[in-house]
């Protein structure tokens, strides 16, 4: 199985070399989609240098900064593989768990990395706390028991995220992703994943506000007519 993996890039200079040397390592990666997302400093300059040198990386450039969502749909219309990963472009999240994510991987269900199904340590109890809450919130809305809804690593098939119609430019995709999935009655699994967290003053972008934005989406995704948000067709 190769898979495409879509990273979104904001001024992420300090660490695209090394996110990349290590995603590219990975032997289920057949194509990586990274976004500039309008970056300001001189992440655009090293990825076309980075590229030269790897053929696997397609490298897309947003003229102004647009957020996470907006990037991965901006990836998605280019990713060519049966498979999607998204991965963020800072050194949060190890590609050494890919392996783990894959031995799940299958058309009919979404694969999430769960940061909180092993010990983790998080940088700031404001954002732990917030994310326990808006999984809790979506756990209660749709019926299901996730423990990690905002993680970073979800591995999906391209027909399925396709079919979601993502429309978000956020962070609150990740809420989009997975109320949308829990509408339309996929399985979602969770894989244990190693996570080394950063600080605001290191680069971390996700606040408190996001969440607020994430709780507002799941509801919106929930209370709107079943027609706006179809389930996934080929999965019938």
């Amino acid at each position: 199985m190769k898979i495409s993996v879509i990273i979104p890039a904001y001024n992420e200079e300090n660490t695209l070399p090394e996110i990349l040397r290590l995603v590219l390592r990975q032997k289920a990666v057949g194509e990586v989609i990274v976004v500039d997302d309008g970056s300001k400093d001189s992440t655009w300059k090293l990825l076309k240098k980075i590229q030269l040198a790897n053929p696997r990386i397609k490298p897309i450039r947003h003229a102004i900064n647009l957020g996470k969502g907006a990037a991965i749909r901006t990836g998605l219309t280019k990713a060519t593989l049966n498979y999607i990963l998204i991965q963020d472009a800072d050194l949060e999240y190890s590609p050494a768990n890919y392996g783990d994510l894959l031995k799940h991987a299958s058309c009919k269900v979404a694969v999430y990395g769960s940061r909180l199904k092993t010990a983790n340590d998080f940088a700031y109890l404001h954002t732990l706390l917030g994310n326990i809450l808006i999984t809790a919130l979506g756990n209660i809305l749709f019926g299901i028991k996730l423990t990690d809804s905002y993680t970073g690593y979800k591995l999906l098939p391209a027909k399925m995220i396709r079919s979601l119609q993502l429309k978000s430019d956020g962070f609150e995709i990740e809420a989009e992703i997975t109320g949308k999935l829990a509408k339309s009655k996929v399985p979602i699994i969770e894989v244990p994943i190693t996570y080394h967290p950063r600080k605001y003053n290191e680069g971390k972008k996700i606040k408190a506000k996001d969440a607020l934005k994430g709780a507002v989406t799941y509801l919106k995704i929930k209370f709107k007519r079943e027609s706006i948000y179809p389930r996934v067709k080929y999965l019938k």
